[in-house]
């Protein structure tokens, strides 16, 4: 008999009341009830005043610790220290990994962070001068110790923290240029400007925790069990007269009575305000509830655990009015020793993705990656239109993304690649996702939903597939037809009224953004625009944040 998978992550808070643990579904959950006392616990701070708006920072996922040992190609290490630093999108961890390289003697490498996996590196002689940090342009092509690299980030960093064994005496918020390169070999180099007479550059290749076969990880759980915690501040909702655990059922509640002595409690400069907010925000849940964890074959083509952390919504920056626009949705999916992946969720079908440490071999306009030619789709901007949960770099609405899709050919037919760019100037990154098509029934399926969801996850309903017998197929293509009408106006803006809008309006309120776009549309008079199920099909989404 199946089980339910294991979570990878948790969030949890101490009752104010009984002090009794309160766990939460996800990070954009708003409140929850302890099941001891009975008393609401509501989420307090900028994790709940973020919700729509950005995520939150996903900063504590590693179930690495000091003193968890392993091996890599046949030696074996123990972390012995670590450092963390902080850059504009977020933070990274680097671990002092110490070598035993015989004979008594020791070797250092460095167990990175990097988009949500990890690297293990070592520092090598530059073996001739180090390119100058304001030289460094991202997409650009560089000679560093005799072989070429891209460059795939240039960042201004600090250190924030250091614990245990280092190498060298930390030099505490600090700031300094870091660079990251990356090959068609699949590796990483750094350059470290933190002493320009004398930079430090390093080379790692990507790793996975489980190849690692580590052992005394975070919860003492060896290389697979237990899951990452994270501790929220909460704060009971008491009625001021009497005391009373008061439970705000509402995200628009602006005011409640108190059910023991019927006082009028105002909340709607603190809780209520919030959750007003955050229904205004999301006009529906996602199809595949935060906090929900299922069985899929990703990154190692073997089923792991994978646990939906984190939510976005995109479109497509039309360049001008007549242009078509695509429409997609992103799920961040953890697992606790191999980091994240995602779920896309687009006009032409599902697709699931992870960064990649390398970069693919130009062929004019086309790539190659692991022998397999991927052919150019297209060129476009995505725009955040909504965000909840967390993740592993700052995602806020409205954030860009410059975007180019590649699909496989051959036997690489169902792979896709992502080229996305991140940021502008000096703090501009570049990375490489690669992923492959997903039936809609196996995401239902993985994540055990409802089996009258399946019509809302299906996204080949093409009119080619019609036929005059079919009324229900028809049916069911022509409300396909008006969801899309609606998502159009999900992109723009827009203030004046117009009776055509009416039924927007009493669908979503006057002050949401489909009645705005709307009235915007109707002012320029633009039908709206096609769909094209192309540009922002695949990827798309922000893997910022690499390991430095």
């Amino acid at each position: 008999m199946a089980t339910e998978p294991a979570p990878q992550r948790a969030w949890r808070a101490a009752c104010p009341n009984c002090g009794a643990p309160v766990d939460f579904a996800s990070a954009a959950s708003a409140f929850a009830v302890c099941s001891f006392c009975k008393s609401t616990v509501v989420r307090e701070g900028d994790a709940l005043r973020r919700i729509g708006e950005s995520a939150e920072l996903f900063d504590d996922h590693s179930p690495l610790q000091l003193g968890a040992s392993g091996t890599y190609q046949g030696a074996a290490f123990t972390l012995v220290g670590r450092v963390q630093y902080r850059y504009e999108g977020g933070t990274w961890n680097e671990w002092h990994a110490l070598f035993d390289a015989g004979d008594g003697a020791s070797k250092s490498g460095w167990l990175s962070e990097d988009n949500g996996r990890y690297v293990l590196a070592f520092d090598l002689p530059l073996g001739g001068p180090a390119p100058a940090a304001d030289s460094l342009q991202v997409g650009a092509q560089v000679l560093v110790a005799g072989r070429a690299w891209s460059v795939a980030s240039v960042s201004a960093a600090r250190l924030t923290a250091a614990q245990g064994e280092l190498p060298a005496t930390p030099v505490l918020d600090k700031g300094f240029i870091v660079s990251d390169l990356r090959n068609t070999r699949g590796e990483v180099g750094t350059l470290d400007y933190g002493n320009p007479a004398a930079v430090k550059w390093s080379v790692g290749r990507p790793v996975a925790i489980s190849e690692l076969r580590m052992t005394g990880l975070v919860d003492g759980s060896g290389g697979s069990g237990g899951i990452s915690e994270k501790t929220l501040k909460a704060r009971g909702v008491e009625c001021p007269s009497c005391g009373a655990a008061l439970e705000v059922k509402l995200a628009s509640t602006q005011s409640i009575v108190c059910h023991q002595c019927h006082a009028v409690v105002d909340v709607s400069k603190g809780v209520g305000g919030d959750l007003a907010h955050y229904a205004q925000a999301n006009r529906g849940e996602p199809l595949i509830p935060l906090g929900t964890t299922g069985s899929l074959a990703l990154t190692r083509g073997t089923p792991l655990p994978w646990q939906v952390v984190g939510y976005v919504e995109r479109c497509e920056v039309a360049a001008t009015a007549d242009d078509e626009q695509s429409f997609w949705r992103e799920y961040l999916l953890y697992h606790r020793t191999e980091g994240f992946a995602f779920i896309i969720d687009a006009q032409d079908g599902w697709s699931w993705s992870a960064p990649i440490t390398g970069v693919p071999e130009k062929v004019g306009e086309n790539v190659r990656l692991d022998g397999a030619l991927y052919r150019k789709l297209y060129d476009y901007t995505g725009k955040v239109t909504y965000v909840l949960g967390e993740f592993y770099w700052q995602v806020t609405r409205d954030q860009r993304t410059f975007n180019s899709d590649y699909k496989g050919t051959g036997a690489a037919a169902a792979k896709r690649l992502n080229r996305e760019m991140t940021g502008s100037g000096a703090d501009s990154e570049i990375v490489w996702s690669s992923g492959e098509q997903l039936a809609a029934d196996a995401v239902i399926k993985a994540f055990r939903l409802a089996p009258d969801k399946s019509a809302a996850f299906q996204r080949d309903a093409l009119p080619t597939v019609l036929n005059g017998s079919s009324i229900l197929v028809k049916l069911l293509f022509w409300a396909f037809v008006i969801v899309v009408l609606l998502m159009l106006f999900r992109c723009g803006g827009g203030s004046s009224g117009t009776s055509d809008c009416a039924d927007t309006r009493a669908t979503f309120g006057e002050a949401s953004q489909e009645y705005q776009n709307c009235l915007a549309n109707n002012r320029s008079g633009s039908s709206g625009g096609g769909i094209r199920s192309g540009g922002g099909s695949f990827g798309g989404y922000s893997s910022g944040g690499g390991h430095k």
